[in-house]
């Protein structure tokens, strides 16, 4: 069974997150405008960006150096960002040929958290901080709330991602299950349009 400082593999027994309808109102809902920092430097405007946009969602990324806990492990959904963007990473230039105009990371944790994130793993594409929640709270998106780590939030997503277009959002993953899985899923849904 993988050590809980084990951030890239899933342990067997995770808790399956059910559809609680939460994310129901999402679909055909056109942005707001919100500028969200990003980790290469940019305020990213997701409601003014062209063409598809994929934006997967995560609850906060573990370090190496702070291993998780059995209380966050319990929660559904909790635990799995880092194999979730590893997918996103390992699938983004696919992503890319079937369609995606641009992909991001997003979560409430904020930029100079997320930049270590973006080093270690090797992302190709940046992390868009939402510390402020004022995204949100403006599309209404679903939360919970667990112990915050150093100077973050306690208020954390729950696991999705938006496939957005011209500003519209036009598809939802909600809930994601196993989060390994989710780009997959992306470039499935991606390949029937």
């Amino acid at each position: 069974m993988p050590q809980r400082s084990d951030l890239y593999t899933l342990p067997d027994d995770l808790p399956v997150p059910t559809d609680d309808g939460a994310c129901d109102h999402l679909v055909g809902m056109v942005l707001p405008s919100i500028p969200l920092r990003s980790t290469d430097g940019r305020e990213i405007d997701l409601a003014a960006l062209p063409g598809r946009t994929v934006v997967y969602i995560y609850p906060r990324t573990g370090r190496p150096d702070h291993p998780g806990s059995a209380a966050w492990d319990a929660i559904p959904g909790a635990r799995g960002c880092t194999p979730q963007s590893c997918g996103f990473r390992d699938h983004h230039a696919e992503l890319r040929s079937l369609g995606a105009s641009a992909v991001y990371g997003l979560s409430t944790q904020t930029t100079d958290y997320q930049h270590e994130v973006v080093e270690r793993l090797h992302l190709p594409f940046p992390l868009l901080s939402d510390s402020a929640l004022a995204f949100t709270r403006a599309l209404r998106l679903p939360t919970f709330e667990f112990e915050p780590y150093r100077d973050e939030s306690s208020i954390h997503l729950k696991r999705m991602a938006l496939v957005i277009r011209d500003g519209r959002i036009e598809k939802v993953f909600y809930p994601v299950f196993p989060p390994d899985r989710n780009a997959a899923d992306v470039m499935e849904w991606f390949r029937a349009q």
